[in-house]
């Protein structure tokens, strides 16, 4: 970390990305600094989890920096594996390997890239499995989880490496109702830790309640940008009025 502990963790400047002749993202500037947890909402369709794969790495901007600590990660291959250990990620399909039990799902990614012994690792691992509820499900396969506790297994595993920054992209689309609550109050618990989050999200209530600040998104553009309670409470543009109304009258 930089000394001054306000400076940005991670910051995003003039960010565009295109598919061909879509373009995605439009001039997409942000920054996150220690302990802040930046909710990012919007419709389908908004540009939501492409800005987030982007601060990843896991596609290529088409212009405009990422930083990190101060320094750009863009082009820079060779350290990719360690940014994105700094950099954790949790999908919203998981993505644990279905060939390996929930302990070696924690531990695999230690032992590789942060080069940890097996026992070292799995001692973090099994600290985290706990924290999330999920140490007694060590010798589990993927298959025999539910979604729930499949997505806590994930967050698990991005904890045992120690980000600096953890990306959540819509972690509870992919659940029931009855599982929501379980991943949601994990996250929660993070937040209160102090650990910074940038989560791209549908639940508003998470948003409103957890968040430092919250970006609404719209047609690849930051429409709107506030601490939660005036995004919420008194949106200023009226495209961020019509996306929350349903939520605000409900």
């Amino acid at each position: 970390m930089t000394e001054n502990s306000t400076a940005p963790v991670i910051e995003v400047r003039h960010l565009r990305k295109s598919f061909g002749d879509n373009k995605v993202l439009n001039d997409i500037s942000l920054s996150v600094s220690k302990g802040e947890v930046l909710s990012v909402i919007g419709s389908s369709g908004s540009g939501k989890s492409t800005m987030l794969r982007c601060i990843n790495l896991l596609e290529t901007p088409s212009g405009g920096d990422i930083l990190f600590e101060g320094n750009s990660i863009i082009g820079k291959k060779k350290d990719i594996c360690r940014y994105r250990a700094k950099v954790g990620m949790v999908f919203q399909s998981f993505n644990l390997f279905n060939n390996m039990n929930v302990l070696k799902n924690c531990t695999v990614g230690q032992i590789r890239v942060l080069g940890r012994k097996k026992e070292e690792a799995e001692k973090i691992a099994m600290e985290f499995l706990a924290k999330v509820g999920m140490d007694k499900y060590i010798n589990a396969r993927p298959s025999q989880l539910s979604g729930g506790q499949k997505q806590r297994v994930a967050i698990a595993r991005t904890l045992s490496m120690n980000p600096d920054v953890i990306l959540f992209d819509e972690p509870t689309s992919a659940l029931d109702p009855e599982t929501v609550g379980e991943v949601l109050e994990v996250m929660r618990r993070l937040a209160k830790s102090g650990y910074t989050m940038i989560v791209v999200t549908h639940e508003m209530a998470f948003a409103r309640d957890v968040s430092t600040r919250v970006i609404f998104m719209d047609k690849g553009y930051i429409a709107e940008e506030g601490a939660p309670e005036e995004l919420f409470g008194n949106p200023k543009q009226q495209r961020t009025r019509e996306f929350l109304s349903r939520y605000l009258e409900g």
